[in-house]
């Protein structure tokens, strides 16, 4: 009877990494990292960058769909985000200040991470492996009393895994409108 069921599954037919504990490890890296963003430590949440970060959110167009290639813009055109380790620093420096003006009081932030996918592992040239990852995003933020913000979106990460510990060493994230509706972008994706 077991033999039936098994052959009655239906089993996933996509092109993603076949490796049950890479996956469960990425997975638990995302959650922690998204744990550590909706408990304002980011300090710990900067220590899983690599050195290396390249951070990027392009631009969302409205586009023919004969022209799906353009949705987002180029790494030479402009983004909302196109940073790296300083930049991300100086952003956490100037929320930690408690002046800034658009996390004063702090904003409330949930981060659901979803659909999470292992694309594929690369060696890394300085030893371990590069894994790319793929994942679904929706982040609550609220501000005072009625501000509400919801972001939603994709994001294709590269994941530096070294000596059993991964650290963040892209990260693109799409977001899923091509008009801004939140009045600053103050949170991290």
């Amino acid at each position: 009877m077991n033999a039936t069921i098994e052959n009655a599954l239906p089993v996933a037919q996509d092109d993603s990494v076949d490796d049950m504990l890479l996956w469960w490890e990425a997975h638990r890296f995302l959650h922690y990292e998204a744990d550590l963003l909706d408990h304002r430590e980011f300090d710990k949440w900067l220590s899983l960058l690599d050195d290396a970060i390249t951070y990027r959110m392009p631009l969302t167009r409205n586009v023919r769909r004969d022209a799906m290639a353009q949705e987002y813009s180029g790494k030479q055109d402009a983004a909302w985000f196109d940073e790296g380790i300083d930049t991300l620093r100086q952003r956490v420096a100037q929320i930690k200040t408690g002046i800034h003006w658009a996390e004063e009081p702090a904003s409330r932030v949930s981060h659901l991470v979803t659909n999470i996918r292992v694309l594929d592992v690369t060696p890394d040239e300085g030893g371990g492996d590069l894994v790319r990852v793929r994942s679904r995003f929706l982040i609550y933020q609220n501000r005072l009393q009625s501000e509400v913000n919801l972001f939603v979106g994709k994001r294709e990460d590269v994941l530096r895994r070294r000596d059993g510990r991964f650290t963040i060493l892209s990260r693109e994230i799409h977001l899923d409108q091509n008009v801004l509706l939140s009045k600053a972008l103050t949170i991290f994706f």
